[in-house]
C-alpha cells in the first residue's frame, strides 16, 4: 500500500503539471477570443459599409466564436481555481505529516479556560482540533468542535462513527473534492444564521391572492401598452402601467428589503453548501448506516439548495439600479422574485436545518477520515460494556512526531480504581495523562487512536492538570484549583455515567502535611464513585494506600536515571513506586545550589 506521504507528493506533482496546462490554455483561449473580438468588430464595419450578405454572416459567426470562447475561458478559469486548491490540500497534507501547522483553522475560538479541553490542548494551535480540521464551513467546524467537546458515549454510535470512517478514509480523491469544492467558496461568519432566519420567516406574498393575479395581469398589461406606443407614440398609457407597477412594489417595498437583507449576496455560501453535498451524493458508502443516511439526505438537499442559490442570485440583480428599474417597471420583479423565494420556503423550509447538519456531518466525517487516512499505524479501538476500563498497548501521544514518541502498556481498571503516578519532574506523567485522555476522546469520536491496540469503557473525562488563576475574577491559584476538584466532584455525584478522572499534582500551593492529608482524603472520595481516576503525584507518602486500600488503588511509576553526570529518561510507565529525584541534581548543574 503506498504511503499517504507518497501519495500527496504525487497529487502535488500531478495538480501542478495540470495547473500549468490549464494556464497555457487560458492564454491561448485569450488570444483567440482577442482575434475573434477584432474579427467581429471588422466584419460589422465592413458589412455597414458594403452590406454583403456574407460580410453579415461571418461577423455573425465571429460574435458567436467569441461568445464561445468566453464561456471556454470562463470555464478553464473555474477549473484552474479547483486545481488550485487540491494543489494546496496536498501541499498542506504534506506539511501536516511533517508535523508542521496546519493551514486550515485551528479552533483558538473554541477555547476555554479551565475544563479537560484545555488540559488534553482540544482547541488552538497545535491542538487536536488543529490536527483533525479539515472542514471549510463554520457549521462544519462547530460540528466537529461540538463531537470534541461531548464526543460519544453510546457503542452503536461509536461502531457506527468507526465504520463511516473506514469507508471513507479509502476514498482519498473524492474526500479532497469535498475539500476543495468548500475552499472555493468564502463563507462570512453569519450568513448561515441570516439564511435560517430567512428560511423561519412567514410569507408575505403566498397566501395573497390578489398579488398572484396582479403579478401575471399587470407585465401582460404593460407589455400590450408596449406595443400600442411603438405602433402609434401615445406614451401616456404605457406611463400609467409603470407606475401601477410601482405602487404595487411599494406596498411590499419594506418588506421586500427586509427579505433580501437577510438573503442577499448569499449565493456564495449556497455554492459552498451545496457542491459540498454534491460531490458527497458520489461517495461509495459501502455497509455503513450512517454514510448511507447522510448521502440521502444530501442527494434529497443539493438540488433544492442549488435552486435557492440560482434564486438568490436573481433576487442579487436587484441591486443593479438598470435593471431593478427596466425589470420592475414592466415585470414587477420583486415580486417575482420574492414569490419564487416563498414557494421554495414553503416546500423546503422543514428540511433545511437537516441539510445544513448534514454538511456539518460530512466535513466532520471527512476530517476524521482524512486523519484515519494520514496515520495508518493507529488502530480502532474495541468498545467495552463494563465497569470503566482501558488497556493499551504500545499507546502514545497522537500530537508528538513518531520519531519522538515513547509508547507504553497499560492495564487499568480491571485491578484498580485509582492508578497512583509517581515520578521525577519532567519523567513522562503529565503526557501519559494527556496521551490517555486523547486518545480515550478520539476512540469515543470513532477514530483510530495512537495505539497498537485499545479498548475502553465509553467514559466522560474530568480532569484538573492545568490550573489557571485569574486577577480579574480575584482568584488565587489554590482557590483555582479547589473550584476544579469541587467540579469534578459535582459532576461525580450527578452523572451516572463512567467517567475518567485525570489529576496532575493537586493542592500545590498548602504545606506538604496538609497537602498529603488533603490529597489522601481526596482519594478515598474518588474511589467511591463511578470513576477511573489517574492520580499523578511526587508526593511518595501517597503510595501507601496501595496497601490500605487494596483492589481498589495501584501504584505505577515513571523512573529517571544519572549516568555520566547527564539525566535520563526512557518514559516507560512501570508498577511500583518511583525511587530517583532530579531536582537537586539539576540544582547543582545550573549551579542554583
Amino acid at each position: 500500500m503506498e504511503s499517504p506521504a507518497a501519495y500527496y507528493r504525487e497529487q502535488s506533482a500531478h495538480y501542478t503539471k495540470l495547473i500549468a496546462q490549464a494556464k497555457e490554455r487560458y492564454v491561448w483561449i485569450a488570444v483567440l477570443r482577442l482575434v475573434s473580438f477584432i474579427a467581429f468588430l471588422f466584419t460589422t464595419f465592413q458589412w455597414i459599409n458594403a452590406h454583403s450578405q456574407v460580410l453579415l454572416v461571418l461577423s455573425v459567426v465571429f460574435q458567436l466564436v467569441f461568445i464561445v470562447l468566453v464561456r471556454i475561458a470562463v470555464q478553464l478559469n473555474e477549473r484552474k481555481a479547483l486545481l488550485e486548491k487540491l494543489l494546496f490540500i496536498n501541499n498542506n497534507e504534506t506539511a501536516v505529516l511533517q508535523y508542521q501547522p496546519n493551514q486550515f483553522n485551528s479552533g483558538s475560538q473554541f477555547v476555554s479556560g479551565d475544563d479537560h479541553t484545555a488540559d488534553l490542548d482540544v482547541f488552538g494551535a497545535n491542538s487536536l482540533f488543529h490536527l483533525l480540521n479539515r472542514t471549510t464551513t463554520h457549521h462544519g467546524m462547530d460540528q466537529l468542535a461540538g463531537l470534541l467537546r461531548e464526543p460519544l458515549m453510546n457503542r452503536e454510535d461509536i461502531e457506527a462513527y468507526q465504520a463511516a470512517i473506514q469507508t471513507l478514509s479509502r476514498q482519498a480523491e473524492l474526500r479532497q473534492l469535498i475539500t476543495a469544492h468548500g475552499l472555493l467558496h468564502q463563507e462570512s461568519e453569519g450568513n448561515l444564521h441570516h439564511i435560517v432566519s430567512w428560511v423561519q420567516t412567514p410569507p408575505i406574498l403566498l397566501n395573497r391572492k390578489w398579488i398572484n393575479i396582479l403579478r401575471f395581469v399587470i407585465p401582460l398589461i404593460n407589455l400590450v401598452l408596449l406595443g400600442y406606443y411603438l405602433a402609434t407614440d401615445i406614451y401616456y398609457p404605457l406611463v400609467l402601467g409603470i407606475l401601477s407597477s410601482w405602487m404595487v412594489i411599494g406596498v411590499f417595498a419594506q418588506r421586500v428589503n427586509r427579505q433580501h437583507s437577510l438573503l442577499g449576496k448569499k449565493q456564495t455560501i449556497l455554492e459552498q453548501y451545496a457542491a459540498v453535498l454534491t460531490d458527497f451524493t458520489q461517495v461509495d458508502t459501502g455497509a455503513s448506516a450512517l454514510l448511507q443516511r447522510e448521502q440521502a439526505l444530501a442527494s434529497a438537499a443539493h438540488k433544492a439548495i442549488k435552486k435557492l442559490s440560482r434564486l438568490a442570485s436573481f433576487f442579487d440583480q436587484r441591486l443593479n439600479f438598470l435593471v431593478n428599474m427596466l425589470l420592475n417597471s414592466f415585470f414587477l420583479y420583486d415580486i417575482q422574485c420574492l414569490r419564487a423565494l416563498e414557494q421554495w420556503k414553503a416546500q423546503y423550509r422543514n428540511h433545511f436545518n437537516e441539510w445544513i447538519h448534514c454538511v456539518g456531518m460530512i466535513e466532520t466525517l471527512n476530517s476524521l477520515a482524512t486523519f484515519a487516512y494520514n496515520f495508518p499505524s493507529f488502530h480502532y479501538p474495541t468498545v467495552l460494556e463494563k465497569s470503566p476500563v482501558i488497556t493499551a498497548t504500545a499507546l502514545a501521544h497522537p500530537l508528538i512526531p513518531e520519531q519522538k514518541r515513547v509508547a507504553n502498556d497499560c492495564h487499568f481498571g480491571q485491578n484498580e480504581k485509582l492508578v497512583l503516578v509517581t515520578g521525577s519532574n519532567m519523567s513522562g506523567k503529565t503526557t501519559f495523562l494527556r496521551a490517555l485522555g486523547v486518545n480515550l476522546l478520539l476512540a469515543r469520536c470513532g477514530a483510530p487512536v495512537c495505539a497498537s491496540s485499545f479498548a475502553f469503557t465509553p467514559m466522560h473525562i474530568r480532569s484538573s492538570i492545568r490550573v489557571n488563576d485569574s486577577l480579574q475574577e480575584h482568584t488565587s491559584y489554590f482557590m483555582a484549583e479547589l473550584k476544579r476538584l469541587q467540579h469534578i466532584v459535582v459532576h461525580l455525584q450527578q452523572s451516572p455515567v463512567p467517567t475518567l478522572v485525570l489529576i496532575d499534582e493537586i493542592l500545590r500551593g498548602t504545606n506538604s502535611e496538609d497537602k498529603t492529608h488533603g490529597s489522601e482524603q481526596f482519594i478515598k472520595k474518588l474511589i467511591q464513585y463511578n470513576c477511573l481516576t489517574l492520580f499523578a503525584t511526587h508526593d511518595l507518602a501517597l503510595s501507601r494506600l496501595e496497601q490500605e486500600l487494596p483492589g481498589q488503588v495501584r501504584n505505577y511509576c515513571f523512573e529517571s536515571t544519572i549516568q555520566n553526570g547527564e539525566l535520563l529518561f526512557d518514559y516507560k510507565l512501570r508498577t511500583g513506586v518511583a525511587k530517583n529525584r532530579n531536582a537537586s541534581f539539576l540544582m547543582e548543574k545550573m549551579q542554583i545550589i
